[in-house]
């Protein structure tokens, strides 16, 4: 098939490639210029703009939409035009299904800027004609994710941490390969046209817990002392300091950890059964690449 990907050159996109090209016709989109890959045809758009967005789906099938505006202090506004526009263009184009990654926690009733914007963008993408195949997840645990990176770094960096409330929220953490098997695996494929489906690992845990394993993997024992009074604001401050993740990106992640992001319904586990990877070993992995 001729797949197009937007959002090729982030953590999910890049492999994603990898495996779509073993299968299919690829063109991937970026906002800046890329030197080509072997089966990668690059091509240069920005998912608001129209007239690029129109350019990149020319003879496409199937189109991933793998687009976020994090980090940018109007990402909600960004996000939004983006996906609206990439829908409009779909369906003129005569795309046959749109692929979404999403995220798990988007239904809660308390939802973070992040979360929301996770959630419109969904149904953004949703508005037309246009198939959507949408996969939610927590966070991805490979290299380059700006969630797993951040907790690596306070690892690496604290021998103890004064940490908000929200280390203990459960989540359900999905490793980079599974997460990019699931999105390969759906394309094309008919009973996923239409579908939410949601995507993660084999072990909920809390954020704490996730803290400790990793600080074991790299050898370490951080003490973890929990209070009561670090505001997403002063917490994103704090992450600011400590890690490498900017202020801009920390503060939305942050806020959206107070919410639970735990899958519910595995639906996709029968259409695509894929043996989820144990926390250990993707965390494992991610460290050593």
């Amino acid at each position: 098939m001729n797949v197009v990907v937007f959002g090729a050159s982030g953590t999910v996109g890049r492999p994603l490639l990898a495996e779509l090209t073993r299968w299919h016709d690829v063109v991937a989109v970026s906002r800046a210029q890329r030197d080509e890959a072997s089966g990668v045809t690059w091509k240069t758009a920005d998912a608001t703009d129209r007239g690029s967005v129109a350019r990149a789906l020319e003879g496409a099938e199937v189109v991933y939409y793998l687009v976020h505006s994090l980090g940018r202090p109007d990402f909600e506004a960004e996000d939004l035009k983006a996906a609206e526009t990439t829908a409009r263009e779909a369906e003129r184009a005569g795309i046959k299904q749109l692929v979404y990654l999403g995220g798990l926690g988007d239904d809660s009733p308390d939802l973070s800027t992040h979360l929301r914007s996770r959630r419109e963008t969904g149904k953004r993408l949703s508005s037309t004609t246009v198939p959507v195949t949408t996969l939610r997840a927590a966070m991805v645990v490979g290299r380059g994710s700006a969630a797993f990176e951040t907790i690596v770094a306070l690892v690496n960096r604290l021998p103890a941490m004064v940490t908000p409330r929200w280390v203990s929220t459960r989540t359900q953490p999905v490793a980079l390969p599974d997460v990019v098997a699931y999105l390969s695996g759906v394309c094309g494929l008919d009973a996923a046209l239409g579908a939410d489906y949601d995507v993660g690992g084999p072990e909920v845990m809390t954020y704490r817990e996730m803290i400790e394993r990793i600080a074991r993997l790299l050898g370490k024992r951080p003490l973890i002392v929990e209070v009561p009074v670090l505001t997403p604001h002063l917490s994103s401050l704090w992450l600011h300091l400590v890690t490498p993740v900017n202020a801009g990106v920390a503060r939305p992640l942050i806020e959206g950890l107070r919410s639970e992001t735990i899958v519910y319904d595995d639906r996709i586990r029968e259409l695509l059964p894929i043996e989820p990877t144990p926390f250990d070993i993707a965390a494992r992995v991610a460290l050593e690449q």
